[in-house]
């Protein structure tokens, strides 16, 4: 689900995360917060958010560990 309309403030104040293998700034980064999965750009902090349900996060994890997403 896109949200560009979320709290933004407890949205700032929440651990987002990013991989540990991510270099420069082209990252995302995730969180965890009231039994959905939260995703935002790590250069655009104040930005939109997508949230996603563990169901839907699952799903999407799996398309980007079968390739789904490659775009070359």
């Amino acid at each position: 689900m896109f949200d560009t309309n979320a709290n933004r403030s407890p949205r700032n104040t929440l651990p987002f995360r990013k991989s540990t293998y991510s270099e420069g700034g082209d990252c995302v980064e995730v969180a965890a917060a009231g039994g959905l999965v939260l995703m935002r750009d790590s250069k655009d902090p104040d930005g939109p958010v997508l949230r996603f349900t563990p169901r839907e996060w699952d799903a999407f994890v799996g398309g980007v560990l079968a390739g789904e997403f490659d775009l070359g």
